[in-house]
């Protein structure tokens, strides 16, 4: 009896085990990480000064996970400078309180304050990354977040031997917030940053003269294939990327699966990640990653090439001098063309097991404009100052968070009318209207839960063309079109590709052109839209979407966490 009674609690005790690890890689499982955010001093191009780190790591910490995980951040500021953290593509489903903005979805941590980021990754997988949303602090303060399949469940494609991030950012020698300061109070254009880095460090073609070693050196093995995850963390930079002597076969953006295909060099964006694949297949030697900025505008741009070095095992020793190290053919800066073939080549993989969602009917069809203007400035050389705007508002932050206003029904902190449309239509890629200044505004848009959103965003010529990347926060769009000069609503639509269209997070709007987005509103809350140039960040262009809940706790936001920081 009693070997009986044994015998059936150890089937039970099995039974609950094998029943706990089944729920557990169903559900996924919870991952704390600590984040201090401190001083260090880094040296970068013969120049050392002190920075804002998490952890004392430039860039900072990788964050690992995988698909239903849920992830606990806690932060603590020992810094004089208040700061939020931005968990960059995240959907953030019903927890945007973990969105990270400052003043967006929550106050900034002040100093010597803690708080801690809670959030669950669900249906999500790939490269993102991490970084400060408060003033320009995410210069420095920024790490990989990459987020793994659910366990036995494979890639899309061929299994890597071995998987490298590779981060590209750009260094000031002087003190980041002083730049915009300074150009803030003159009333021009910041000064451009003083290098781009890969993995933080510029590289021997920007260093020969200092005696220190700033270059990322990524050893790689003959015959292998490695997945590269880059990362564009610089504040205003779209980057050309490009490895000499090889292809790279592009298997995602924005944490999103795409078909393969082959390219020579990979364009991307501030916001914007891409996955490649690099099979090493090349005499063993050493070769020069690089990174410089694409731009088909007359604007100023840091115009340094990153380099990093990409290194054969049993290389010989011949060429280890940087002078004999194979440099690449990146396209040069202005080339328009392969920047936009490169964005034409992007196709979601809308497989059966990761379809295309894209929605098919639109319930609000929106038109944004997007570009630069002029605001008043009495304290400015000229009386003016270079500003930006959304339809011709430029976005003024509210001293509160807007999440918290809207969660508690605070008035006055915003209102639910932004306009659709511009509000003064023009030829918006030809001649500039005479009026070059923008209205000013709190002013956000009203989504209903569950509504599926057309929204067309156009360059404008006020000042001038540029090429504005757009991140949304909180949700994941598809881009069913884009083109050059104005957008044409009686033309255009017939183009679009509703089948399988690139699924990202950030979509570079082309340099005098527009550039056409889907999404359905199923995530309640208050997210930003912005450019993710800071610059124009800092100058207004910016505005946000109010997504009412829908019926029921399911389609609600959930309530504030009790450690929430406060103003």
């Amino acid at each position: 009896m009693g070997r009986a009674v044994n015998s059936v609690l150890t089937t039970v005790t099995v039974f609950l085990v094998l029943l706990s690890i089944s729920v557990w890689m169903v559900e996924g499982k919870t991952r704390h990480y600590k984040y201090d955010i401190q001083l260090k001093n880094v040296s970068r191009l013969c120049h050392s000064k002190p920075i804002v780190t998490v952890n004392g790591q430039f860039p900072g910490p990788t964050i690992y996970a995988r698909e239903g995980d849920t992830v606990l951040i806690n932060l603590t500021n020992h810094v004089k400078y208040n700061l939020s953290i931005h968990w960059h593509g995240i959907r953030q489903l019903r927890t945007g309180w973990a969105d990270g903005p400052a003043y967006i979805t929550q106050c900034p941590i002040q100093t010597g304050q803690s708080y801690t980021y809670n959030f669950t990754i669900t249906g999500q997988r790939g490269t993102l990354f991490w970084h400060a949303h408060i003033l320009w602090l995410r210069a420095t303060v920024y790490g990989a977040l990459v987020i793994l399949p659910k366990l036995n469940v494979p890639y899309p494609f061929p299994k890597p031997d071995k998987e490298i991030t590779l981060i590209l950012g750009e260094w000031w020698n002087a003190d980041v917030e002083a730049v915009i300061n300074a150009a803030l109070k003159s009333g021009g254009a910041p000064n451009v940053s003083d290098t781009h880095t890969i993995n933080g460090k510029p590289g021997p073609l920007g260093t020969f003269t200092c005696p220190t070693k700033d270059t990322f050196v990524l050893p790689v093995e003959q015959g292998k294939t490695y997945l590269l995850r880059i990362i564009n963390a610089a504040l205003n930079d779209e980057l050309f990327f490009d490895v000499a002597s090889h292809h790279l076969k592009v298997v995602e953006v924005d944490a999103v699966y795409t078909k393969p295909f082959e390219t020579k060099s990979v364009v991307i964006a501030p916001g914007q990640t891409t996955n490649v694949l690099l099979h090493a297949n090349k005499n063993p030697d050493r070769y020069f990653m690089a990174a410089r900025p694409f731009m088909d505008a007359p604007v100023p741009v840091d115009n340094r090439t990153a380099t990093a070095i990409l290194q054969y095992i049993n290389a010989p020793n011949s060429s280890f001098s940087s002078n004999m190290i194979v440099m690449p053919q990146i396209p040069a800066p202005n080339d328009t063309a392969f920047a936009t073939n490169f964005s034409k080549s992007i196709r979601s993989l809308n497989s059966a097991e990761y379809p295309a969602k894209v929605p098919q009917t639109v319930d609000r069809n929106l038109l944004f404009t997007v570009g630069l203007a002029l605001d008043s400035c009495s304290s400015c050389i000229n009386g003016t100052r270079v500003s930006a705007s959304i339809n011709n508002v430029s976005f003024v932050m509210p001293t509160i968070a807007l999440l918290q206003a809207h969660y508690n029904n605070i008035n006055g902190v915003f209102t639910k009318d932004f306009p659709d449309n511009p509000p003064s239509p023009f030829n918006y890629t030809g001649t500039p209207p005479k009026n070059l200044f923008t209205s000013k505004g709190t002013r956000l848009t009203r989504l209903s839960y569950n509504s599926t959103v057309q929204l067309i965003l156009q360059d404008t010529s006020v000042l001038t063309v540029d090429n504005h990347p757009i991140h949304l926060h909180g949700f994941n769009f598809f881009i069913v079109g884009s083109g050059f000069g104005n957008y044409n609503p009686n033309k255009n639509p017939a183009k679009f590709n509703l089948v399988d269209p690139p699924e990202r997070n950030t979509v570079g709007v082309p340099t005098g052109g527009w550039t056409a987005i889907r999404f359905t509103a199923d995530n309640p809350g208050v997210w930003f839209m912005h450019c993710h140039l800071e610059v124009h960040t800092t100058w207004g262009l910016k505005m946000a979407f109010v997504v009412e809940n829908g019926s029921g706790p399911e389609q609600s936001i959930l309530p504030p966490p009790k450690d929430l920081p406060k103003c």
